[in-house]
């Protein structure tokens, strides 16, 4: 039996504390400072509830940090003042940049792994993926508190910084994805083609994201999908929407200016003309854009 804090558990932090005490494991929650709802769920999900935080982390091994991205440095700078000498993992939607001012603030006391969870939480069915990196030894030690549970353990190397790096790969598209469509559909009801939109969507390719060979033709197509998208900025100006999106995507577009029309593109030089830092996009109007 390992014991684990979970600061500070949540939705997601509940059903991976619920997970911890299922496979044997002591799970331990924090309530000083926390709201009644989160000791609520702590508790139900079988957390031992402390008063205390330096009590909780003197009888821990390994702390999970589960909480908003905003809280993530905060709840870090908790542990580290009371020395915690275990496995500090963060799983949280944090940027590798963020993971790493994070470790360098917790050690040199304990090892940090970073940590990334990809769909809903675990539990009544549902399977969840963490993925892990650090250092051998303590991913070994997050991974051994999950094995035949619902959060299936997955590494991505020994660098603090990977695994939130691939969680906001993922996000950038699912997050933005999801939001273009509330704006896509916003647009079609004020119009009063929601429908049809609708309609269309449904023999749509969906497998977007897991075929990037398709990326070099979005690139040779870039020089007409620019001026389109521009429009549809105009279009949704007009309906009193958010323009943002649209105009973001002109401008990505604007780094594939210079592969008009080329269909024998490689996909690693059209994902390396996105890291070029030359845009062309000049705006709706006509001025130019700002780049990188």
């Amino acid at each position: 039996m390992i014991t684990v804090t979970v600061l500070h558990p949540g939705t997601m932090g509940a059903a991976i504390t619920a997970e911890l005490v299922a496979s044997g494991h002591e799970a331990l929650s924090v309530t000083k400072g926390r709201s009644e709802n989160t000791w609520l769920r702590g508790r139900e999900a079988g957390a031992t509830a402390y008063d205390s935080l330096a009590e909780a982390l003197s009888r821990s091994a390994v702390v999970l940090s589960v909480c908003p991205p905003q809280a993530a440095e905060d709840v870090a700078a908790a542990v580290a003042a009371h020395g915690f000498a275990g496995v500090y993992a963060d799983v949280n939607a944090i940027s590798p940049q963020r993971v790493r001012h994070i470790a360098d603030e917790i050690r040199p006391g304990s090892a940090v792994v970073d940590g990334a969870l990809f769909g809903q939480p675990p539990g009544e069915g549902r399977a969840t993926r963490l993925y892990l990196a650090g250092a051998d030894s303590a991913v070994d030690l997050v991974a051994s508190l999950f094995t035949e549970s619902a959060l299936h353990v997955c590494r991505v190397g020994d660098t603090p910084g990977s695994a939130s790096a691939l969680k906001m790969a993922f996000a950038s598209y699912q997050k933005a994805a999801r939001t273009l469509a509330g704006i896509a559909h916003a647009l079609a009801d004020a119009h009063g083609v929601g429908d049809q939109l609708t309609a269309e969507a449904e023999i749509m390719i969906s497998a977007i994201l897991s075929d990037p060979e398709y990326l070099p033709s979005v690139a040779a197509r870039a020089w007409r999908w620019a001026p389109e998208m521009e429009e549809v900025a105009a279009t949704l100006h007009a309906a009193d929407l958010p323009t943002d999106m649209a105009e973001a995507t002109a401008r990505v577009l604007a780094f594939w200016e210079q592969d008009k029309d080329q269909y024998d593109l490689t996909v690693v030089h059209t994902l390396s003309q996105l890291r070029s830092g030359r845009s062309t996009w000049t705006g709706p109007d006509n001025k130019q854009g700002p780049g990188r």
